[in-house]
């Protein structure tokens, strides 16, 4: 099931989206998509609440969520989302990844900045109204050239790495193709887990 569900058209996957310029020239692009039996208001809750330490990612705690459960619930405190805002991409962490733009309850991107003003990552979730009450959720991710950069390079607390931080610093001292191929199948097998837990969730 996670290798059906979540995949995106092929319209889907050449289609623009509105994030795509901010990052012009990527180094991968990622486009992974599921239909939701729900309107985008209710989906568009289960969005603004990600982030370790509010709502989490609802893929594999363990990994990238330092071992603590993802909600269940929505969390009032966390709706109100807004450029600036960071919805932390691990525990601890104060500067990834970034609101780019929240355009309730349609649009929400996020980035992983840079020091020169630029992204090294955009990812960006789009929901678009169906028939019948129901929600396309596309999700396309694109990432720079310049990618990874090293975690210590990130804003984060001393201590021990959690899992998917130790991956990624191995993936930083990987040849590229290698690294990309490894992401790739990773980011894959997270995301499908991620979108198949909103869905459960919105539709509940």
């Amino acid at each position: 099931m996670i290798f059906t569900i979540c995949l995106a058209s092929r319209e889907e996957k050449r289609r623009a989206m509105p994030a795509d310029p901010l990052i012009s020239a990527p180094m991968g692009v990622v486009t992974h998509a599921i239909t939701i039996n729900a309107s985008p208001e209710r989906v568009w809750p289960w969005l603004a609440q990600m982030g370790a330490g509010r709502a989490g990612w609802y893929s594999y705690d363990r990994i990238d969520n330092g071992g603590h459960p993802s909600a269940n619930a929505i969390l009032p405190e966390y709706q109100h989302v807004a450029p600036g805002d960071v919805l932390p991409a691990t525990p601890g962490m104060t500067d990834a990844f970034r609101v780019a733009a929240a355009k309730r309850p349609h649009d929400l991107v996020l980035t992983v900045p840079e020091a020169n003003g630029g992204n090294q990552v955009s990812w960006e979730f789009l929901l678009e109204p169906l028939d019948r009450g129901r929600t396309r959720l596309i999700v396309r991710g694109r990432i720079s050239r310049r990618w990874p950069g090293s975690i210590q390079e990130r804003s984060r607390p001393p201590g021990r790495l959690i899992l998917i931080e130790r991956i990624y610093e191995i993936l930083a001292h990987t040849p590229r193709p290698l690294m990309l191929a490894a992401a790739s199948f990773g980011h894959y097998i997270m995301q499908a887990r991620m979108l198949r837990s909103i869905k459960r969730r919105a539709e509940a």
